[in-house]
């Protein structure tokens, strides 16, 4: 029964890789090419990246099970502020999310084959270890913003690698709420970490739930203020995820 499930496993794994190499390649254009009309064309690349996501989802048997998708505004450029466990929490908040947005993201993610060209176009690239890096990546954060784009932090930094509910939020997101005075949206993403755990290529089906929360208002905050905006979306969102799980079959964060 063991070598069973190591075979079932590891043809799952070779599925899901196909299916995610596959697909990516076949939509990579549409994906792409919009960018080179500017920042605003973005609309119609994310139009091809949820229909990887929906695809990567149904064919992969992920299940994303979205909800409070009402409390976001359309056309309104907001910063989601995310908690991280998995690769997968990424289909799924692009599923969740309507229209365009802009992640920041790791530079580490530009050594992938294909999903590299997708992330440098699609997102804000950083260089964690680099102060210039980190600075640069906000200012252009900023500008997208102000062009009326969304944008997503994933507040805590880095996957939660830990047994917490959510690690420690980073300023960054905070500092940009109010510098910009654009409201934050929190979203939680429950389930992804035991689908696939943060680090390994390990996967399996299932459910996971992305739950968007309501806006939090930022209008008339200071600098003197990011601490506490920081501990009261840290706060929402973990109550969101504590609520989540005390529901029927509840999934927990790792």
């Amino acid at each position: 029964m063991k070598l069973l499930r190591s075979i079932l496993s590891t043809l799952y794994k070779i599925w899901v890789f196909l299916v995610f190499t596959v697909f990516m390649i076949l939509l990579l254009p549409g994906i792409i090419l919009p960018f080179l009309f500017g920042q605003r064309a973005g609309w119609l690349s994310y139009r091809f990246l949820a229909l990887w996501s929906w695809i990567f989802s149904k064919l992969n048997f992920i299940r994303y099970r979205i909800s409070g998708k009402e409390n976001i505004v359309r056309g309104e450029s907001v910063i989601y502020v995310s908690n991280h466990t998995s690769f997968l929490d990424i289909p799924g908040i692009t599923l969740a999310i309507p229209g365009q947005y802009r992640p920041l993201a790791k530079k580490e993610l530009l050594k992938i084959p294909i999903f590299g060209w997708i992330a440098r176009s699609a997102s804000v690239i950083v260089d964690r270890s680099n102060p210039k890096s980190r600075k640069e990546s906000m200012e252009r954060l900023k500008r997208i913003v102000n062009m009326g784009i969304p944008i997503l932090i994933f507040a805590e930094g880095t996957q939660n690698r830990t047994k917490e509910i959510l690690q420690p939020f980073k300023d960054g997101a905070f500092r940009m709420a109010i510098d910009t005075q654009r409201p934050i949206q929190p979203i939680v993403v429950l389930g992804a970490g035991p689908l696939m755990p943060p680090g390994t290529i390990d996967l399996k089906p299932g459910t996971i739930r992305v739950v968007i929360g309501h806006r939090i208002p930022t209008e008339g905050l200071t600098a003197a203020d990011v601490a506490e905006l920081k501990a009261r979306t840290f706060n929402i969102m973990k109550t969101m995820i504590e609520t989540e799980n005390k529901k029927g079959n509840p999934l927990i964060q790792q």
